[in-house]
C-alpha cells in the first residue's frame, strides 16, 4: 500500500524575519560612544570652545519660536556653585557634579537660570550614568523652572522626547514632541523623525508615513534606519506598493548594498511576491553574502512557499550546510526531506530524515520516516522508524502501530 501525505508542513517562520516590520530600529538619544566621543573632543578642543563661546551663544537654533527666550544670566549668590558643578562635569567626576546640582535646584535662592541650567546639566549626567529616568524628570524641571535660553530650553525638550521614544514611553515622546514642533515651528527632518518614530510605536502608521517621507525628503542624506522605518509604515498602513516602491529604488542605488538588498526582500515576502524576494537573495548568493544562518533560512522558505520549487530549496540547504553557514539542525534537515520529498527525491528524502529524525523534540518524524520507508516497501526499516516514533512520542500511536503490524520481519 503507497501512503499519500503530500500536505505541506514547510518551516516558514523565517518569513518576514528580514525588516522585522514592527522592531525597526528607534531613533535614540545619543548613545554611549557618541556622548564619550564629545567629551573627548570637548577635552581637546577646551580653549578653542571658550574663545567661540560668545559666537555659538549668539546662534539662534530656533528663529521661528512663539516662546520669547529669557535673559539667561546666574545670580551671583549661586554663580560659584554652577562654576563649582561645572569644574567637576569637565572632569569628568559626575557623581560630584550631580550633587552640586542637586544642591542649586534646591537652592531657594537661586533664580530660574540658574534652577534650569543646574537640571540640564544633570540631566545629561544621569543619562550618562544610564539613569533615562532621571535625565527624563531632570529635564521635565528643566522646562519647568523655564529659564534657560531658547536654545537650551528646547535642546532639553527634544532631549526629553528622544528619551521617552528610548524609554517606550511612546505617547509621553509623542506630546513632548508635538509640543516642541508647536513652539519652534521646526522643519528639520532630525526633529520629524522623532514624531515619526513615536507614531509608529503607537501603531498609528498612516499618520506616521507623511511625517517620516517629509524628515526623508527634507534631508541630504536620510539615514537609512528612516527609509527602513518608512518602509515598515507603509507595509503596515497597507500601502504595499509604496512600500515596494520605495525598496527597490533604495536597492537599486545600492545594489551592493547587502541591507537595502534585504529591505526589499522583506517588502516582497509582506506582498507574498516569493518569486521577486528569491531573485533579489539569489544575486545575493552568487555575490556571496548570504553570510549569516538566517540567510539561508530565509531563502530556503522563501522556495518552499512557491510551488514546484522544493528542488531549488533542497540545493539552498544543500549549499548552506557545505559551506558551513546554515547549521545542521533539526529544522534544515526536515526543510531538506521535505524538499526532496515534494521534489519525488524519495531517497535523498530518507536520508535526510534519518538526520532530521534523531533531533526531533518528538516522534511525528520518525513516524513520517516510516511513512516513507513503508511507501518505499522497505519494510524492516519501516517497522524500526515506528518504534522509534512510538518511544519518542507521537499524537497518533496507533499510525506507527498499523506499521508494526505489516507483515514481514
Amino acid at each position: 500500500m503507497k501512503l499519500s501525505f503530500r500536505h505541506r508542513t514547510v518551516l516558514t517562520a523565517a518569513i518576514g524575519a528580514v525588516l522585522a516590520l514592527g522592531t525597526v530600529a528607534q531613533v535614540h538619544a545619543q548613545s554611549a560612544m557618541d556622548r564619550a566621543e564629545e567629551r573627548r573632543q570637548r577635552h581637546a578642543q577646551k580653549g578653542e570652545d571658550k574663545k567661540s563661546s560668545s559666537s555659538t551663544a549668539s546662534k539662534n537654533d530656533y528663529p521661528n519660536a512663539t516662546r520669547k527666550s529669557p535673559d539667561a544670566k546666574a545670580s551671583a549668590k549661586v554663580t560659584p556653585k554652577l562654576k563649582k558643578m561645572m569644574d567637576f562635569y569637565d572632569d569628568d567626576k559626575g557623581a560630584e557634579a550631580r550633587a552640586v546640582a542637586d544642591e542649586i535646584i534646591a537652592n531657594p535662592a537661586a533664580n530660574a537660570y540658574d534652577h534650569a541650567f543646574a537640571a540640564q546639566i544633570a540631566a545629561q549626567l544621569a543619562y550618562d550614568a544610564d539613569d533615562s529616568a532621571a535625565a527624563v524628570a531632570y529635564l521635565k524641571k528643566a522646562l519647568e523652572f523655564d529659564g534657560l535660553d531658547n536654545n537650551g530650553h528646547y535642546g532639553a525638550m527634544f532631549m526629553m522626547a528622544q528619551l521617552q521614544l528610548q524609554e517606550d514611553q511612546y505617547a509621553e515622546s509623542l506630546a513632548t514632541m508635538d509640543r516642541f514642533l508647536g513652539e519652534t515651528k521646526s522643519t528639520k527632518p532630525e526633529h520629524l523623525i522623532v514624531k515619526g518614530n513615536a507614531l509608529y510605536r503607537l501603531e498609528r502608521y498612516k499618520e506616521a508615513a507623511p511625517i517620516i517621507k517629509q524628515a526623508i525628503d527634507a534631508s541630504p542624506e536620510p539615514k537609512t534606519d528612516w527609509q527602513q522605518l518608512l518602509m515598515a509604515a507603509y507595509a503596515e498602513s497597507g500601502q504595499g506598493g509604496e512600500a515596494i516602491k520605495m525598496a527597490e529604488a533604495v536597492a537599486s542605488k545600492n545594489p551592493s548594498d547587502k541591507r537595502a538588498q534585504m529591505n526589499l526582500v522583506a517588502v516582497y515576502l509582506q506582498a507574498d511576491q516569493y518569486d521577486k524576494a528569491a531573485a533579489v537573495m539569489e544575486k545575493l548568493r552568487s555575490a556571496n553574502q548570504l553570510g549569516e544562518d538566517k540567510d539561508y533560512r530565509q531563502l530556503y522558505s522563501t522556495y518552499l512557499n512557491i510551488d514546484g520549487q522544493e528542488k531549488k530549496a533542497a540545493e539552498v540547504i544543500n549549499d548552506g550546510l557545505a559551506k558551513g553557514v546554515l547549521k545542521p539542525d533539526f529544522q534544515a534537515y526536515l526543510a531538506l526531506a521535505q524538499s526532496y520529498y515534494f521534489s519525488d527525491q524519495i531517497n535523498p528524502a530518507i536520508d535526510a530524515y534519518k538526520k532530521a529524525a534523531p533531533l526531533a523534540p518528538d516522534g511525528e518524524t520518525y513516524l513520517n520516516l516510516a511513512r516513507v520507508l513503508w511507501q518505499e516497501d522497505r519494510i524492516p526499516e519501516a517497522k524500526e522508524a515506528a518504534k522509534q516514533a512510538i518511544a519518542k512520542g507521537v499524537k497518533k500511536p496507533d499510525d506507527a502501530k498499523k506499521i508494526l503490524a505489516l507483515p514481514g520481519k
